[in-house]
């Protein structure tokens, strides 16, 4: 779901906790977005992500044996939304979000690889937009989503009214913010990350502050999807974990993410952070994410599953 742009992302396409969700930001031109700019590092962040997502598409897939109807709910450019397709061959799954464009590039993937004949879009803000599917969902999916909405009891109780009776609500919020480079770089004060974790915490919560029709609710999501009428039927953790040396494509994405940082938060930073940073951004200081033989990937999603009861 691609709304316009709150910035409350470590990286421009991260929730609180550091994670893929893309609804917050893109490049600019003048008053437009660069959705190419912006679909290109939702890609790469995905497939860095991926086997994480694969082993909880897995746990899920025993619980949703054989799914007719797959929808995951503000997709983007349809990674993981193909690896539903993937995962469940004899699906038919619906990538739906707020961007066309970013839709355009989760079709020409799905034509890449080979399941454009059982996938489809649908444009158009969340929780609304779920309304014009043709028939309910065995298995919906939120990444990240749910927090970019107002009231998000709301928003589940919505999503929980287009599953069919015994679908599952599965969504991916909260888990562990990521971690790319030693506590103690060699240069700079320790603890570099946790400081980035404060400045993220407190934009996202202005972030979830500004969104319309705003809600503060306790984040147990068990009791939410509870109020929402759904039966909780587990919470589960998967772990990322690409140790160093890192290969090229994940090393790029901390590099794109470190440069994110430091250009969204650099007022909460002090001096010193700001030219940590900088050393770490620098291609030619042998001290670089480019460079250094200790970037690493590590990180923690946690999905929470939710049956509609069969009445």
């Amino acid at each position: 779901m691609a709304h316009e742009p709150h910035e409350p992302h470590e990286h421009e396409s991260h929730d609180h906790h550091g994670h893929p969700a893309h609804h917050s930001h893109g490049h600019r031109h003048g008053d437009e977005f660069d959705w190419a700019a912006l679909a290109a590092v939702l890609e790469t962040e995905a497939e860095v992500h991926a086997p994480a997502y694969e082993r909880a598409l897995a746990w899920l897939g025993k619980e949703v044996t054989e799914p007719g109807l797959v929808v995951d709910a503000g997709s983007g450019p349809g990674v993981i939304a193909c690896l539903f397709a993937q995962t469940f061959p004899g699906a038919r799954v619906v990538a739906a979000d707020g961007s066309a464009p970013l839709l355009d590039r989760a079709r020409a993937r799905a034509a890449r690889l080979g399941v454009a004949d059982r996938f489809d879009t649908l444009v158009g803000e969340l929780p609304g937009s779920l309304t014009e599917l043709e028939y309910p969902a065995d298995l919906l999916w939120a990444s990240r989503s749910l927090h970019h909405l107002g009231d998000q009891k709301a928003a589940l109780a919505a999503f929980g009214a287009r599953l069919a009776p015994g679908g599952t609500l599965a969504i991916l919020e909260g888990g562990l913010a990521p971690r790319y480079l030693p506590r103690e770089l060699g240069f700079g004060r320790p603890g570099l990350q946790a400081r980035l974790d404060a400045a993220q915490e407190a934009r996202f919560a202005a972030m979830r502050a500004e969104l319309p029709g705003a809600v503060s609710e306790t984040e147990d999501w068990p009791a939410l999807l509870a109020a929402a009428g759904l039966r909780h039927t587990g919470t589960r953790s998967f772990l990322l974990d690409i140790p160093a040396p890192v290969p090229e494509r994940a090393r790029a994405f901390v590099v794109t993410t470190l440069t994110r940082a430091r250009d969204v938060h650099a007022e909460a930073l002090d001096a010193e952070d700001r030219a940590t940073l900088d050393r770490l951004l620098d291609p030619a200081d042998p001290g670089s994410a480019h460079r250094r033989p200790d970037v690493f990937v590590l990180a923690a999603h946690t999905v929470h599953r939710a049956v509609r009861p069969v009445r």
